[in-house]
């Protein structure tokens, strides 16, 4: 009898490889390199953090993980084997899926439809078979333990649910790599942690997790490793235990943020704008408040507190009930925008991405879309004029742009969060409402509107920052207002300010007898 055949034993890949990898991956756009060799790592079962200002590549990488770019030079890596992602599908077949910041949803359609959308479920001859796409959203949403109708139209649920659709969306693919770019923008800290206990689920049960976010207590609080990117190339990665938020900043901007809140000392001055009973029909009654000549007023509040409306009623977008305003000590009606312009009153919405700017125009188009009567005197547009106006914009800013021409959609968040401010900078104005400023923007991009801040108020300026980011109430503001359910419960001095309090307050839990008002 002859020897024994020898058959090759399978083996999957080394222990330690990681489930979905970026080798060396390098991609230019017009000679610039959006990413140059960059490495990233994903483990199955691990929640691994992305940081980086913004442009500094995330972006493109989770295009490329997803199928949307091709790389230049490099390799992706899944289970330690080279693979080519030529579109969103060809990723989904390879289980990698993502949940965005902005949900992309079908309004009209059902829970179970958008859930299986673009891969329904049939029978033979093609037919859909219902029963079964309704059974298997159900299944899928008791494994992330809800209770959603799966009926229910899309534009009934809130914020926070239509997130739990987009992962419920994504698990329909049998996924082992889901990527979460910003995912908690809109949520409130219930919901934080209601999808953070998701997503600790899914890791648990092997999946690898890409989670992107630029607020720090957040990586910190899912996250168990962190790679930094920097102008296009990875430059630091490994256990988020073993790291401290400020050498993590200083890895995202190449250098110590010592101070993220410069804080300017300036003389407070005499009210410019005096608030006094301040009712709305339902979202706010009796708002009183003074603000001072280079003064910076925060109003802090959690979600549905009513920060954004009483800002926009003063800015001539929502009606006032009841209630006196007065500019410099005299009354006025601030009936609409053109009114609170005119009276040198200018308010940056929340939403820069809706309100704030027109993504499809141009920098040079949005920057002075305000100032267009001055730029067009003679019922033509001063092109020349235009264009000098935009650059002092850019300059002034250090607004990152390749042109004036540059469409704004193709800008980094910050940078188009600065075009919409230095619009409204551009009229001179007395007093500017920036409400929520920060919001999804890298740390560096914080640190500039923060510095911007202060050179208003240094100049005169007064300023009235909405804020749900607790230190940045605390280190840029000279006076704090809180509100909760429509009405202010506390105006403090910067004497005064504590965290923990503030939040209670914000809450509904302080101690009773805590509510005060120092207008």
């Amino acid at each position: 009898m002859g020897p024994a055949l020898e058959h090759p034993v399978p083996t999957g890949p080394p222990a330690g490889t990681p489930l979905l990898a970026l080798d060396e991956v390098t991609l230019q756009f017009d000679g610039v390199r959006a990413l140059d060799r960059v490495a990233l790592q994903l483990p199955a079962g691990q929640v691994m953090a992305l940081i980086g200002e913004n442009g500094a590549g995330k972006s493109t990488a989770v295009k490329i993980l997803t199928g949307l770019y091709r790389p230049d030079a490099g390799r992706i890596l899944l289970r330690g084997e080279p693979v080519v992602l030529h579109s969103t599908r060809d990723a989904w077949r390879h289980g990698i899926v993502a949940v965005h910041q902005e949900t992309v949803m079908f309004d009209e359609l059902s829970v179970a439809e958008n859930i299986f959308a673009g891969h329904l479920i049939t029978r033979r001859f093609g037919l859909v078979d219902w029963a079964r796409v309704r059974r298997r959203a159900a299944e899928i949403l008791r494994s992330l333990e809800s209770d959603l109708d799966v009926d229910a139209p899309i534009r009934t649920l809130s914020v926070a649910q239509k997130h739990l659709v987009e992962i419920a969306r994504a698990m329909s693919h049998e996924f082992q790599v889901m990527i979460m770019d910003e995912p908690t923008a809109a949520l409130s800290s219930h919901e934080v942690d209601e999808l953070f206990r998701v997503v600790r689920r899914l890791a648990a049960s092997g999946k690898a997790i890409l989670f992107i976010s630029h607020k720090f207590e957040e990586i910190f609080a899912i996250a168990d490793r962190y790679t930094v990117f920097r102008d296009g190339a990875s430059v630091g990665t490994g256990p988020i235990a073993d790291v401290a938020q400020d050498e993590l900043v200083s890895l995202m901007v190449g250098r110590p943020v010592a101070e993220l809140f410069p804080k300017a000392e300036v003389p407070i001055g005499e009210p410019v704008l005096e608030v006094t009973g301040l009712c709305s029909d339902r979202e706010f009654a009796d708002v009183s408040f003074t603000l001072h000549r280079g003064e910076v007023l925060g109003f802090y509040g959690l979600v549905g507190a009513g920060r954004t409306e009483v800002m926009e009623a003063l800015f001539g977008l929502r009606p006032i009930a009841r209630g006196e305003v007065r500019l410099h000590r005299a009354p006025v009606s601030l009936s609409s925008p053109r009114a609170a312009i005119d009276r040198g009153l200018v308010y940056v919405p929340e939403d820069r991405h809706r309100n704030g700017a027109i993504l499809a125009m141009s920098v040079a188009s949005n920057a002075t879309l305000p100032s267009l009567p001055r730029l067009s005197p003679r019922l033509w547009l001063d092109e020349p004029a235009e264009l000098a106006m935009t650059r002092q914009i850019v300059e002034r800013l250090a607004i990152k742009c390749a042109s004036a021409r540059q469409r704004v959609a193709e800008l980094s968040g910050g940078n188009q969060q600065k075009v919409v401010i230095g619009k409204w900078l551009a009229l001179r104005p007395e007093i500017v409402i920036l409400d929520e400023p920060t919001k999804g923007i890298d740390v560096g991009s914080k640190a500039a509107v923060h510095g911007l801040i202060s050179e208003l108020v240094a100049r005169g300026l007064s300023v009235i920052l909405v804020t749900s980011e607790l230190p940045e109430l605390l280190g840029v503001a000279d006076r704090a207002v809180v509100m909760r359910k429509g009405r202010i419960v506390q105006t403090l001095e910067r004497r005064e300010f504590d965290a923990r309090d503030i939040v209670a307050a914000a809450a509904g839990i302080a101690a009773p007898g805590a509510e005060r008002s120092r207008a």
